[in-house]
């Protein structure tokens, strides 16, 4: 079965729902986020959006996620990253078909890699924030865009 096929506006409602369940509740991502988000239901429904637009090519995502989460920038580590798809993967590898799992895992670890670069890296060097042994992230991540 085609994996977009494995993947609908329902399922991807449902694991929006469940992941950031969990992000709220996880010791590390749960305090950032629950201070950043005022409205839930809300966020959600976005979030459903952005996926909706990445994995279905729906366009209802209408945001723009760099200025969203450079707000947050001083926050935000390497670290933080690596839990957030560490939790992703965990919870699309529970909810969704293996194929779409692992599209939605590499679109995830992708979307990742762009904001870090983002957000953590300038033109001028490394930004203040950025971890040691983090620049070869960034590097590879550096590729991938070109």
């Amino acid at each position: 079965m085609d994996t977009v096929a494995q993947i609908n506006e329902e399922k991807l409602g449902q694991l929006v729902h469940a992941f950031y369940a969990r992000v709220r509740d996880d010791a590390d991502l749960g305090p950032i986020f629950n201070d950043a988000i005022d409205n839930w239901p809300n966020h959600l429904n976005k979030l459903a959006a952005f996926w909706s637009s990445v994995m279905l090519t729906t366009g209802r995502y209408k945001g723009q996620p760099v200025p969203a989460h450079m707000k947050h920038s001083g926050r935000i580590t390497p670290a933080l990253f690596n839990r957030w798809l560490a939790l992703w993967t965990e919870t699309t590898n529970a909810l969704m078909p293996p194929a779409a799992a692992a599209a939605l895992q590499a679109k995830a670890a992708r979307i990742a890699e762009s904001l870090q670069l983002a957000m953590l890296f300038r033109l001028d060097g490394p930004a203040m924030s950025v971890a040691a042994g983090s620049h070869k992230t960034t590097a590879s991540a550096v590729g991938q865009l070109s």
